[in-house]
């Protein structure tokens, strides 16, 4: 399936960070190639990873990963949605906690075989252990985790018995 990939090339050369620095007079264009472009589902059986990002902070929320009917809906909802691999089914990110994940921006990568998807994240977190983001623990060089986030919401009080999978 062919995803069209296209940017305002335009809108970047007069209000980049770049253009915003030049002397009047001068407008700074950078060349880009867009177009369709094939994501590459079959490499892993089907699903692509997509990395969930905060669009505001940058901060890295989650990982799931997408078949093309995931990313069909997520692009028609405007909300992620992923194919859960132990469920084998499609899953709304918040189905459950009311915690959606607002689409702002999709990014594939050079290989076309990931996306990093910019959301606005509604809710306190998005990690089912409570944390706002998937990454609360740090892996030291012992290879130990330690926990260095603070949860965010009771997991118990959102999902119920299910909280902690």
């Amino acid at each position: 399936m062919l995803w069209s990939v296209h940017r305002n090339s335009i809108d970047k050369a007069l209000f980049s960070p770049l253009a915003q620095q030049s002397p009047a007079g001068f407008l700074f264009l950078r060349q880009e190639f867009g177009g369709n472009v094939e994501l590459a589902f079959g490499k892993m059986g089907g699903l692509i990873p997509a990395v969930i990002q905060d669009y505001r902070t940058g901060d890295v929320l989650m990982l799931g990963f997408m078949n093309e009917t995931a990313l069909t809906e997520t692009q028609r909802t405007g909300e992620v949605v992923f194919f859960s691999r132990s469920r084998n089914k499609l899953w709304k990110k918040g189905e459950s906690s009311g915690h959606v994940l607002k689409v702002r921006e999709l990014r594939i990568d050079c290989d076309a075989d990931a996306i990093l998807a910019r959301v606005d994240a509604v809710g306190p977190g998005v990690c089912h252990e409570g944390y706002r983001s998937c990454f609360f623990r740090v892996l030291d060089e012992r290879g130990e985790a330690r926990v260095t986030e603070r949860q965010t919401f009771s997991p118990e009080r959102v999902y119920g018995s299910e909280g902690k999978r």
